[in-house]
């Protein structure tokens, strides 16, 4: 049984507050996460999402926020449905001049059902994927900011 918690770091040309919306903001999400019909960052919300393993099969995503303090951290619950096990999931940003530093934590993946697509390394490629996703997603965001002078915070 893995114990020790998965850590992926990365380092974002973008402010913390951009960032952490986000991480948090439902329209913002869809576009370099996973489609969700609601999101909320309170402590007690509900969420879930479908995502495709590495081994092609789909499984739905059930989460829950246990601790939020604005544009610092962020953490939920991380469990599949039908499948036993929960582990927990920590978004932690720190502020580096003007670059965010994003820390992701996945701990207990231990606790997850005994199952090929639930082995670390898959989730360090699927964290490592999906932080290259938000890169992506902040610089298209920070280009569009730049270039619209109208209304340079209208996401």
């Amino acid at each position: 049984m893995n114990t020790k918690p998965l850590i992926v770091k990365h380092e974002f040309d973008a402010p913390v507050a951009l960032v952490w919306r986000a991480l948090t903001e439902l329209n913002l999400i869809k576009q370099w996460y996973f489609d969700m019909s609601e999101f909320k960052a309170e402590v007690g919300f509900k969420f879930q999402f479908d995502g495709k393993g590495k081994t092609g099969i789909n499984y739905t995503h059930l989460c829950e926020i246990i601790e939020v303090i604005p544009k610092q951290k962020l953490k939920h619950t991380w469990a599949y449905k039908g499948y036993e096990g929960q582990s927990v999931v920590t978004f932690e940003l720190f502020q580096n001049g003007n670059k965010t530093i994003l820390q992701l934590t996945h701990e207990g993946l231990g606790n997850l059902a005994d199952c090929p697509d639930f082995v670390p390394e898959n989730f360090t490629e699927g964290w490592t994927y999906l932080l290259n996703a938000l890169q992506d997603f902040l610089d298209k965001l920070e280009s569009t900011e730049k270039h619209d002078t109208t209304c340079p915070n209208n996401l």
